[in-house]
C-alpha cells in the first residue's frame, strides 16, 4: 500500500479530510482500514455490493456470509432491521454508542448484499473517527482488519501487513485499545453481543460488557429475559 493511501488523523487539522477522503473511496466500493475503540477494522459501503464483495474476498469468507454494521444512531437501525423489539431500544439506550452488538433480523426490502434468513450484527462505535464515518457514510459493512484466526489489531500497521493489498486506504490514529473508553467495559476484549431476534434475548458472546450488566438493564422488560451463553 502507498505512503499516500495512509490518512493521518492524530493531527485535527488534517483528520476532516482524512475523512472525507476515506468515505469517497468507500462509497466508490474500496476498502478502508477504521479505527475503532479497541482495534482496527476493515470497512465498506454497506450498500455496495462491489465493497461487501471485496470485503468477503479479503477476509475469505463465502458470499453469503452476514454483515456486520457500524452505525451513526440508534435511530439508524430500524432502517436496517426488520423490526427493532423494546429490549434491543433499551440496550442502545444504555450501552450505545459503546461495545455492545446486536443480532437483528435484517430489513428485507434493501437493494443491499446481505442474507435475508441471516442476522445483521449492528454496534454503534464511540470512537469520534468510525463515529464521524458512519455519520457520513450511513450504514458501514465492517470486519476485523485481520486474516482469520489472528489476533484484531492494535496498530493501523499491524492491519496494513494483514490486508494491504486489498485495501483503498488506511486512517491512522496510533495505538488502540490500550484504555477503557466507557465505564464498566474491558477495553482489550471484543464487544458484547446479544441476540434479540427473539422474544427472549440472548448473550451469544460475552465480551467487554459483562453480561450481569446485560441482564440488569433487561430485567425490568417484561417477558424480555436474557439466556447467556458465554464464550469468551
Amino acid at each position: 500500500m502507498s505512503a499516500s493511501t495512509l490518512w493521518d488523523c492524530n493531527d485535527p487539522a488534517e483528520r476532516d479530510r482524512a475523512v472525507t477522503a476515506a468515505v469517497a473511496a468507500m462509497r466508490r466500493g474500496g476498502l478502508v482500514i477504521v479505527p475503532t475503540e479497541n482495534s482496527y477494522v476493515v470497512a465498506t459501503d454497506a450498500f455496495s455490493v462491489k465493497g461487501t464483495a471485496l470485503l468477503r474476498r479479503a477476509k475469505m469468507q463465502q458470499p453469503n456470509t452476514p454483515l456486520g454494521l457500524l452505525v451513526a444512531s440508534p435511530e439508524t437501525v430500524s432502517g436496517v432491521a426488520a423490526r427493532v423489539p423494546p429490549a434491543a431500544q433499551v440496550l442502545m439506550r444504555t450501552f450505545w454508542p459503546g461495545l455492545l452488538t446486536l443480532l437483528l433480523r435484517p430489513q428485507a426490502t434493501l437493494a443491499w448484499d446481505h442474507p435475508h434468513q441471516a442476522p445483521v450484527a449492528v454496534r454503534m462505535p464511540l470512537h469520534p473517527v468510525a463515529l464521524e464515518i458512519c455519520r457520513r457514510l450511513g450504514p458501514v459493512a465492517a470486519s476485523s482488519a485481520a486474516i482469520a484466526g489472528a489476533p484484531a489489531p492494535p496498530t493501523v500497521q499491524d492491519a496494513i501487513d494483514s490486508l494491504g493489498d486489498d485495501v483503498a486506504g488506511a486512517l491512522d490514529v496510533g495505538r488502540v485499545g490500550q484504555v477503557p473508553w466507557s465505564e464498566g467495559e474491558s477495553h482489550h476484549l471484543a464487544s458484547t453481543v446479544v441476540d434479540v431476534r427473539m422474544r427472549q434475548a440472548s448473550i451469544v458472546r460475552e465480551g467487554a460488557i459483562a453480561g450481569e450488566r446485560v441482564e440488569d438493564v433487561l430485567s425490568g422488560l417484561a417477558g424480555d429475559t436474557v439466556a447467556g451463553e458465554p464464550s469468551g
